[in-house]
């Protein structure tokens, strides 16, 4: 009889009963115990699903409850703090609310209750609960209490589209922070989390002392896994991973790798780290492949749906390309207004670091597979506005691709066109035609190559579809009278620098596509068989 594999912690975002129920926990505790030990007030942004809760909930334990729960760990031989009052907020559980009022009602009973296991006593006037707040920290003895903020930006990224209330959030949170603040010789230790840095919440300009440790080399691993951790910690799950797909060990690390490692939270680049939330699904299910579960679970949080709606996406054509920032840019404060696209789309996960120039230039991209798919659906989202392309038989274009003939293919390719909001998103070459497809190709879970080098050129997209693979060649035309001219032209080129022509088993179909501005659709298109 086999031996059960241990418990994984997907899901799992409480210490105390992961500890007591033997599920799996990667041993972060030498980095724990050296932020507890060496830094009062600690501020740290990562993207979802990274385990943010979790860190949350290890400081509770350790703070309330010294090493109980922590037999066997790391910071076993370092970590003789005593015990300590200590109150966790979670702020999440104030985002839904459609008015100011309706925050008040659920800020200050969250603030009252969580307090009141500390002694405090909630109000019957919930309006004076900061006010009373204030007056009870000031009473209480210099470094006894501990104070753990989780999500500390979900309120104001629920109501980031509504400027007017955003402000009068923005008001409410920052009387808080200026309540601790003022107390803030009665903290032992202060955490505050979440997925964006916002400068208008008092925070930053308050709280002098606040460590901000979101780009710090030394914790660049605090979340996450790094490679050795996932072969150290789930070596039995991978075995069996292994097993199930019929890999190598080097082949399972190398599809790992590419689909979930590949985030950098260092300013220097010299620390990556895995998606714990997309590994942890991998190891539960690894008879589903090398799935896509960022997009899905944590991949559009909240705080880019509300930006996107007030702001565009650069064209298409920008998809995959490299970015580049300043490091300030990175570690500053923003307000959302004024924050860039690319800084926040690091924070939420899409762009990570890459590499960083002497001179803190800092090149962004997309950190593995997954996130890159995800990213093509943001864009596809974007692209097509809410709508979705119709279709007489609602067939997947992977499947018409698949069993279609080249007619089905321009028909579903046109049907994508005519479905994208072009006032926005306009085709003006060939370039944007090219990228545009490959957007909508890869969020439909697909993998296009796109420029794939030949021994004599580069074609505009090559995708596998079953037993098949496509070479595309297209060519844009800015009035009819072109069309015929392009189309021969296109034909020539695929034949002439044999686009496609590397020996495979799937059965090759080259095809030459012409674009018309005017009619902002393929109006020409020929098979093009091979030499």
């Amino acid at each position: 009889m086999s031996t059960p594999l241990p418990l994984l912690p997907l899901g799992k975002s409480g210490f105390p009963n992961l500890r007591a129920n033997s599920f799996v926990y990667v041993d972060k505790t030498d980095l724990i115990c050296r932020l507890a030990k060496t830094q009062p007030k600690v501020f740290l942004t990562r993207p979802r699903r990274f385990g943010k809760s979790l860190l949350v909930s290890t400081f509770e334990s350790l703070f309330k409850h010294g090493l109980r729960d922590f037999r066997g760990l790391n910071i076993e031989k370092s970590w003789n703090d005593k015990t300590y009052d200590v109150v966790r907020l979670d702020f999440s559980r104030v985002k839904n609310f459609s008015s100011v009022e309706q925050f008040r009602v659920k800020f200050f009973d969250s603030l009252a209750s969580c307090f009141n296991n500390v002694g405090f006593e909630i109000p019957q006037d919930r309006s004076r609960t900061i006010v009373l707040l204030t007056s009870f920290l000031e009473k209480l003895a210099s470094n006894s209490l501990v104070v753990l903020i989780d999500e500390y930006d979900a309120p104001l990224s629920a109501c980031i589209d509504n400027k007017p209330l955003f402000e009068s959030v923005r008001a409410e949170l920052s009387d808080f922070y200026l309540a601790l603040k003022s107390c803030d010789e009665c903290l032992r230790f202060l955490f505050i989390t979440g997925i964006t840095k916002f400068s208008s919440t008092s925070i930053f300009s308050e709280f002098n002392n606040l460590k901000d440790i979101s780009l710090d080399s030394e914790y660049g691993t605090l979340l996450g896994y790094t490679e050795n951790e996932i072969k150290t910690y789930f070596s039995a799950h991978l075995a069996q991973a292994q097993a199930t797909l019929r890999l190598s060990t080097a082949e399972l690390l190398d599809g790992l790798k590419s689909n979930y490692n590949g985030f950098c939270f260092d300013r220097h680049a010299e620390t990556k780290v895995f998606c714990p939330w997309s590994v942890l699904n991998f190891l539960n299910s690894p008879s589903q492949g090398f799935a896509n579960y960022w997009y899905a679970s944590g991949g559009h949080p909240t705080v880019l749906l509300q930006y996107f709606k007030g702001h565009e996406l650069r064209d298409p054509s920008g998809y995959a390309e490299p970015k580049k920032v300043w490091l300030r840019d990175l570690e500053t404060p923003r307000d959302f207004e004024n924050v860039d696209c690319d800084v926040l789309l690091t924070q939420a996960g899409y762009l990570t670091i890459r590499s960083v120039t002497p001179n803190k230039v800092v090149e962004l991209a997309y950190p593995n597979q997954e996130v890159a798919m995800s990213m093509a659906q943001l864009y596809a989202d974007q692209l097509l506005a809410g709508k979705t392309y119709s279709s007489t038989d609602n067939t997947a274009l992977e499947d018409i691709l698949a069993n279609g003939n080249l007619e089905d293919v321009v028909r579903r390719f046109n049907e994508v066109f005519n479905a994208v909001d072009y006032k926005n998103y306009p085709i003006t070459s060939e370039a944007s035609c090219r990228a545009t497809l490959q957007v909508l190709m890869i969020g439909a879970d697909m993998v296009p190559h796109v420029e794939s080098h030949s021994a004599l050129g580069r074609s505009d997209i090559e995708v596998d579809a079953g037993s098949r693979y496509w070479v595309f060649e297209f060519k844009f035309a800015e009035t009819q009278a072109q069309v015929t001219h392009l189309l021969a032209q296109a034909v020539d080129q695929m034949q002439v620098k044999r686009y496609g022509g590397i020996p495979r088993e799937t059965k090759l179909l080259r095809a030459a596509l012409v674009f018309c501005a005017q009619e902002r659709r393929f109006v020409a298109w020929q098979e093009v068989k091979s030499n």
